[in-house]
């Protein structure tokens, strides 16, 4: 069981974030659509921004948050409107 800290983009804060929602191996979080991930901690009450779902996307793509972000901010815009989630 891989700990989180061997990914990309992943430093502690986000760790523990994922840590609240229970995700705290590699092998779990790189199964999880991060999408969903974000629901979960948002629904939790963990502080979540868009650059903690660019950086979570990154992760599991094994490439940078900023080029995600740069790449992919309008689709990840919609699908998060599209899954009724309100962006802060």
């Amino acid at each position: 069981m891989a700990a989180l800290s061997s990914l990309m983009g992943l430093g502690q804060k986000s760790q523990a974030m994922l840590a609240e929602i229970g995700i705290v191996d590699t092998e779990r979080f790189l199964a999880s659509d991060p999408f969903e991930l974000y629901r979960a901690m948002a629904e939790a009450g963990v502080p979540v921004s868009l650059n903690l779902l660019y950086a979570m996307i990154g992760a599991q793509e094994q490439c940078h948050w900023q080029q995600v972000k740069r790449e992919r901010r309008l689709d990840i815009l919609m699908r998060l409107e599209d899954m009724g989630i309100a962006v802060k």
